[in-house]
């Protein structure tokens, strides 16, 4: 028996009968040999971790854009929390970890520079539309490892492509990497909101605080606590009305006191305005694009597609670095 075979035999004698096992994984796209060491979900979260999107996740925005200090978060220390809490919650239910972790560390891959602004730009300007969690499939699928993908399972690819409140994954373990991401984003967002300057904790309406917590740490405790309580022994990741309720009047207030503040979202209009000039400009000068990209018309992918993937791919930094190279002009050396 290797070790692989062992590691899935514990899986099947430990965990819930509610997880999704290892050895009952629907595959890849595309069949290869298993590994004698790792189950499928394990080198899944391992193949993510090495990958060039992952790495880039340091240098995107998370909510705050450009923000002077060393602690606010990026994608990347969302993309940790995210992780952390759904593998809290799921040990505690005896659900796949390995799954849950590998959802997480990848569901944001296929996010835009700036933020959701990136996203909204590039949504607008594109007739397909943009979303970043089918951009986050499109990335692990079409652009890493020189174009081969990373052949993540099937139940792998589902978490990150339902992790949208609109959608559902088909596994418990992705369901509650989609409950986790919004925690964590409420739970920093508000976090760094405090740090700014922009909210205070007595901002925090009573009704919410007398449920959830009156501090950042009590109410992430709060909604971890409530989900393993609701979902303990159920086919289902739920949270219990009470808290539930809470839950969507803080992301409400957070809609109206952060997401939407002036001063918390002053540069964004300039983000999205850059977003929406650099596509206008590769679509003209489609010939700029790396060739792996260009390649790519060759096997029927429309070009708007491709432009909107180079610019996703693109960190704050990378993208303001090539609108100042295209569009602004140098001095003039002689």
């Amino acid at each position: 028996m290797t070790i692989r075979e062992k590691l899935e035999q514990d899986e099947r004698e430990y965990l819930s009968p509610y997880a999704t096992l290892s050895m009952n994984s629907k595959g890849r796209l595309r069949p290869e040999a298993q590994c004698d060491i790792r189950p499928v979900f394990q080198r899944d979260r391992d193949r993510i971790i090495h990958s060039k999107a992952f790495r880039r996740l340091k240098d995107k925005t998370q909510v705050f854009l450009t923000p002077e200090g060393d602690h606010y978060r990026t994608r990347l220390t969302h993309t940790l929390e995210v992780s952390q809490n759904a593998r809290t919650i799921a040990k505690a239910l005896r659900l796949n970890e390995d799954l849950v972790e590998a959802i997480s560390l990848g569901h944001d891959l296929g996010h835009t520079p700036f933020g959701h602004a990136g996203e909204r730009a590039l949504d607008t300007v594109c007739p397909y539309g943009f979303m970043h969690n089918e951009q986050s499939v499109r990335t692990v699928d079409l652009y890493e490892k020189e174009g081969h993908g990373l052949n993540l399972t099937i139940e792998v690819r589902d978490g990150i492509l339902n992790h949208q409140t609109e959608s559902m994954p088909s596994t418990l373990e992705g369901k509650i990497v989609r409950l986790s991401d919004k925690i964590a984003y409420m739970h920093h967002d508000m976090d760094d909101a405090i740090r700014g300057g922009i909210l205070t904790e007595a901002d925090i309406p009573r009704e919410i605080a007398d449920v959830l917590g009156d501090t950042t740490g009590k109410r992430l405790d709060c909604f971890i606590h409530d989900i393993v309580t609701a979902s303990r022994d159920k086919d289902d990741i739920i949270m219990s009305p009470a808290v539930s309720d809470a839950m969507k009047k803080l992301r409400q207030f957070m809609f109206e006191r952060v997401y939407q503040n002036p001063e918390a979202k002053s540069e964004e209009s300039k983000a999205e305005t850059l977003v929406i000039t650099l596509y206008e400009y590769y679509m003209k000068h489609f010939e700029q694009l790396p060739a792996d990209i260009q390649s790519l018309l060759d096997v029927g992918e429309p070009q708007e597609k491709l432009v909107c993937d180079y610019i996703a791919a693109m960190t704050d930094r990378f993208a303001i670095a090539q609108y100042d190279e295209i569009f602004v002009p140098k001095s003039w050396h002689g």
